[in-house]
């Protein structure tokens, strides 16, 4: 039986915080590529919204923190340019007893900060601790046991297949820590660790600057070209735009007004234009506690209801895009021909409501949480057309979390980073999935998910997920309106390499101009 999660997954936690901006500056990261030892930059400066909430091993926050911690910790994978699944810290991965076994076959030569070489045990230990405490242990709910038959062998064994562990294994889920350390209080702020780099503890100020030195030793330094990295805690977007005008960081994300003048600053610009959506996520869809719900025309006038071409241009201004479906556009799971399922037809969706038994509509109570209070008024209108009345209850910033992981609210609108597919399958469609917070199953998508778990041909199981999406969307399980992307800017000599393909957030996304495929 898998661990049904009391929270809200930390990423999206960690997203939703920057929402209440037009522009959710969500992040995507890429594999990294041969550094260039001529080059003369020596620091990579950059700015975060959020401040890291704790650096220990089961602790960790994805988003835009993890721009810190996972340059202090080794993955056990790693994804690259083109969101694909890499060997990290494990060179080799096995699955075997029908995918109920994963075995990792970890590199030579690797140590912790301390010195102390990385082993087996290190990375079980790690594991145990990360799956059995903290807020990442959904991510290795599947796991059962794990053992380390010798200091190069990992060996997990699962309760069930699981598609979306290995990109577990790619981020929090996939930290290694030193054993005799993890547990102690100091790693929170300065962990003993195995990855590219160490804090400057003299340099740091915690909640503020983190500055972090490469290490030597590194393993793969070469995919960290700078010597030097100083990450800054700057909330407000505006102050984030001096600071790059001022010379006080060199690279940053920013919002689509400020680009012609960086631009004439001289800075390097690009466009990504899908990190995160915007959807109104149908809970209740079984009408246990919103009756209407349960009526699939319902669900499909709700689709029909959102004319999303105008809202990307209302609120995002040309920074994204508008989406009919959940799934990350740059994944081969996702579809395009899905995108014209519902188009915007108030008079179709009236329609819909009256043959449903609701010609004179229904009322919904949704909870009005501190990221969605720029677009409720345009959510309630669009609703309001089809004859859907909307009152928005005010929940308090601290109270987000158990807001969307009860059954109180039969809708909600949420903002959630893309993941890869199979993580976006597991969260919103499984009946274990924090996002599917009603359980809610069907049959034949029982089927697909098994099948997709157990599918370990990566071009036949994108063919599951393209049934599975196209499943969801024409069942209205949700009613997504738009992915939000975002703005790159680089000072010369420094460039931005992701596409958007990769969702995980890390230093290995910035090069140097003079870089190989920089």
């Amino acid at each position: 039986m898998r661990i049904r999660p009391p929270h809200t997954s930390p990423r999206s936690l960690a997203l939703v915080a920057l929402a209440t901006t037009a522009v959710l500056l969500t992040t995507t990261a890429c594999d990294g590529q041969a550094a260039s030892s001529s080059s003369t930059t020596s620091t990579l400066s950059l700015a975060i919204m959020g401040t890291p909430n704790s650096f220990a091993p089961a602790q960790l926050t994805e988003g835009q923190q993890a721009y810190v911690w996972s340059s202090l910790y080794d993955t056990l994978l790693l994804v690259d340019d083109d969101g694909e699944l890499r060997p990290g810290a494990a060179q080799r991965w096995t699955y075997s007893d029908s995918g109920r076994t994963l075995t990792l076959a970890l590199r030579t030569g690797m140590k912790f900060s301390s010195g102390s070489p990385v082993t087996a045990a290190a990375v079980k230990a790690t594991l145990d601790l990360i799956r059995t405490s903290g807020q990442n242990q959904t991510q290795l709910a599947a796991v059962e046991s794990i053992d380390a038959p010798d200091d190069r062998t990992v060996v997990l064994k699962l309760r069930n297949p699981d598609a979306s562990l290995l990109h577990a294994l790619t981020g929090a889920g996939g930290v290694i820590a030193d054993p005799q350390t993890m547990r102690t209080s100091g790693s929170a702020l300065n962990p003993v660790s195995s990855g590219p780099y160490t804090l400057d503890k003299g340099a740091t100020v915690n909640g503020s600057v983190y500055v972090l030195k490469r290490r030597d030793d590194y393993w793969n330094k070469q995919a960290y070209p700078f010597p030097t990295v100083k990450i800054k805690v700057i909330s407000d977007r505006a102050a984030s735009v001096n600071a790059l005008k001022a010379g006080e960081i060199n690279a940053g994300s920013v919002e689509v007004q400020q680009l012609s003048s960086l631009k004439a600053a001289g800075f390097t610009t690009k466009r990504i234009e899908a990190t995160s959506v915007a959807t109104l996520l149908l809970f209740d869809r079984k009408g246990d506690v919103l009756k209407p719900l349960g009526d699939l025309r319902v669900r499909k006038a709700i689709n029909m209801a959102f004319d999303r071409e105008k809202m990307v241009r209302l609120f995002l201004k040309g920074s994204g895009k508008a989406t009919e479906q959940l799934y990350h556009p740059l994944d081969e799971g996702h579809d395009p021909a899905l995108d014209h399922t519902y188009s915007h037809d108030p008079a179709g969706a009236k329609k819909l409501l009256a043959e449903a038994g609701y010609a004179d509509g229904f009322s919904v109570s949704m909870p009005s949480l501190y990221f969605t209070k720029p677009f409720e008024p345009t959510i309630s209108q669009s609703l309001a057309d089809i004859g859907i009345k909307v009152t928005w209850d005010p929940v308090p910033a601290q109270q987000t979390i158990s807001a969307l992981a009860t059954r109180k609210y039969p809708m909600a609108l949420v903002i959630d980073g893309l993941d890869p597919v199979p993580v976006q399958t597991r969260d919103y469609f499984s009946p274990n999935g924090y996002r599917n917070v009603f359980a809610s199953s069907d049959p034949r998508l029982t089927r697909l998910l098994l099948k997709a778990n157990g599918e370990t041909d990566a071009s036949k199981a994108a063919e599951v997920y393209k049934q599975i999406d196209a499943f969801t969307v024409n069942n209205a399980w949700t009613a997504p309106v738009f992915y939000i992307g975002v703005h790159w800017v680089t000072k010369k000599g420094i460039v931005f390499r992701g596409d958007g393909s990769s969702t995980q957030n890390s230093l290995r996304q910035f090069g140097l101009a003079d870089q190989a495929g920089g």
